[in-house]
């Protein structure tokens, strides 16, 4: 295979007219690179930048006040303004006015919602935290009742600072861990844990506290404190006194009295309970040590565009190699070369030459320091390897197809937005191995039960009745897959379609513990809905020869108290990347049809 020039585009993770969304809803100046500035030297430069514009702004004031009291040739003083801010006082009204034109900002591009929201994250810590943080003191961190219920392990998440449980936080958890509901389970978890650590402790100790580390966890270096006595502190006279919220929030102030310049924070996922401690002038945070990433643009997306020099430094001592495998031959190249360790093992890449040479695109089977092997792809895109009679449609759904009908690929994430495919092909590859190929006994399809708007109350029937609302997508791609056939006729579809249904299994979420799955196709749709400990339970559920496959749109989370970052799929993409029987891809185009295309992008 010849080597291509390649074009002058630099190395990134996708093309940047695959992402018109993600593209428009951030600002020019905001990168990934920026999130990771401490929020302290940010507030700095913010200071150091409006400094000169305050100080402009006197200026303007004091030469307003001199042109009042006596008249004069207004452009000697003005010109002796900053630079930034001289054009616009050469704007200002007339002087016999006594006044002056304050400085108009520069009119900003507004930007979508989302943008909005993502500006807001960077600051997760409050300011008694981050002075901390710079002159490295400890914190006491004082957890409401709801972060020990989210994560019943965050007890252990705070590094070297100390943890104080009120009283009220063990009284709320008492309430609520009678049931069978995850918060239930959460509760008794942590009922467990805390039983585990005062074991074998003196008074004395826990009026000290408790080592943290006691029960092995050794990256958590600080101390648990229980609320031992009467803590009483003045709040505002308008607040009920017998209300749970409002006692936390007496022990954080008396708490904060007491503790003579260690700075005391609220921990709280109730968002309501932390503006009142802002209030009340209290330090208050968000628990955010569950979140997978930062900055969900940093999410592995599976697929990367080699820079344009990739054979010029990498193949000087190239070996190539035909294998069949599969049914399929397939071209190998092991190369060497500084771009090796930046990539991942079943990570696609590829060089498309703008010069009408053949685009290369090929997948890491092999990493060793700066050498890898490199597999050719089969091209989805022609009719000849149509799946069930689908074709790839663009890049993407050739990456993700590869994956699909891969036997060796255990477990397949598939991310993007609505009508980009995910359903169809994941559907369309399992009708193919379990009808066609054999390679598996049925399809089993799963989702979780999370309403959109109102919940329309019970459902009738046996599981599956019960389900066949919320699986309308599969209904819908059935239908499609099963169009393409018009050989048989009226009667040959119909009986298509029976056999097709009678192969495919739609099962809930809440019976899945305890189940092993052998030689299945398992589809997990709207997977961005379940928590990382849902999605742990349903992988763990596999058995020989069963492949797993999570579709979903991290922009599109229904679940309370879940976000892009702490959602499960974002959780198992990040965790699965690199194991040689796993793979990933960010479908970025849509596919349904161009109404469904411009509605993401404006809507």
């Amino acid at each position: 295979m010849p080597l291509p020039k390649l074009p002058s585009k630099p190395a990134t993770i996708l093309a940047t007219q695959d992402y018109p969304t993600a593209g428009a809803a951030r600002p020019a100046t905001k990168t990934p690179a920026a999130k990771k500035v401490a929020a302290p030297i940010i507030e700095a430069a913010i200071a150091e930048v409006a400094k000169p514009v305050r100080n402009a702004a006197t200026k303007i004031k004091q030469v307003a006040a001199l042109m009042v009291a006596k008249p004069a040739p207004a452009p000697a003083p003005v010109a002796a303004a900053p630079a930034a801010v001289a054009a616009p006082a050469a704007k200002a009204k007339p002087a016999a006015k006594g006044k002056v034109t304050p400085i108009k900002p520069v009119k900003q591009v507004e930007q979508p919602h989302p943008a909005k929201h993502k500006a807001v994250e960077v600051q997760l810590k409050s300011s008694a935290s981050r002075a901390a943080d710079q002159r490295g003191i400890s914190k006491l961190f004082v957890l409401d009742t709801n972060v020990l219920m989210h994560d019943p392990s965050s007890l252990f998440r705070f590094e070297e600072h100390d943890v104080y449980l009120p009283m009220m936080t063990l009284e709320e958890l008492d309430n609520h861990k009678k049931g069978m509901t995850e918060v239930a389970r959460n509760a008794r978890q942590v009922s467990r844990t805390l039983d585990a650590l005062i074991s074998n402790t003196d008074d004395d100790a826990i009026e000290h506290g408790i080592l943290l580390s006691k029960l092995g966890n050794k990256d958590a270096k600080g101390r648990l404190f229980f609320q031992t006595r009467l803590q009483s502190a003045d709040l505002p006279a308008g607040l009920p006194v017998g209300k749970a919220d409002n006692q936390i929030l007496a022990v954080v102030r008396s708490l904060e009295s007491e503790q003579d310049g260690r700075p005391v924070v609220l921990v709280s996922k109730d968002i309501n309970m932390r503006i009142k401690a802002r209030a009340l002038g209290l330090p208050a945070e968000d628990y955010f040590n569950d979140h997978v990433l930062e900055d969900t643009d940093l999410l592995y997306s599976g697929i990367v565009q080699l820079p344009d020099d990739f054979w010029n430094k990498h193949g000087k001592d190239m070996e190539s190699w035909q294998e069949s495998k599969n049914g399929y031959s397939s071209t190998f190249y092991r190369v060497t070369g500084p771009f090796i360790p930046s990539l991942l093992v079943n990570q696609f890449i590829y060089l498309e030459p703008k010069n009408g040479e053949t685009p290369f695109y090929g997948q890491v089977k092999q990493i060793n320091g700066k050498t890898a092997v490199l597999q050719t792809l089969r091209d989805f895109s022609h009719t000849k390897n149509n799946v069930w009679g689908v074709t790839a449609r663009n890049r993407e759904q050739n990456f993700a197809l590869n994956l699909l009908m891969n036997p060796e690929c255990d477990f397949v994430t598939l991310l993007g937005q609505a009508g980009t495919g995910k359903t169809l092909l994941a559907l369309a590859a399992g009708l193919a191995q379990v009808l066609e190929t054999k390679l598996y006994n049925e399809i089993i399809v799963t989702r979780v039960t999370v309403p959109v708007g109102e919940d329309i109350g019970f459902l009738p029937g046996t599981e599956e009745e019960k389900m066949s609302p919320w699986m309308g997508a599969f209904d819908d791609n059935l239908e499609v897959l099963n169009k393409s056939d018009s050989d048989g006729g009226e009667w040959g579809r119909a009986a298509t379609q029976d056999l097709i249904r009678s192969r495919i299994k739609i099962k809930s979420l809440n019976f899945m513990r305890g189940r092993t799955f052998v030689n299945k196709f398992l589809i997990i749709d709207e997977a961005q809905n379940l928590t990382p400990k849902q999605v742990k339970t349903l992988v763990t559920r596999a058995g020989p020869g069963t492949k797993i496959l999570c579709l979903g749109n991290i922009a599109q989370i229904d679940t309370p108290y879940l976000t892009e970052g702490s959602s499960g799929l974002t959780y198992v993409v990040d965790r699965f990347k690199g194991w040689t029987h796993s793979g990933h891809v960010t479908l970025a185009r849509g596919e349904r049809s161009r109404l469904a295309d411009h509605a993401s992008e404006v809507l």
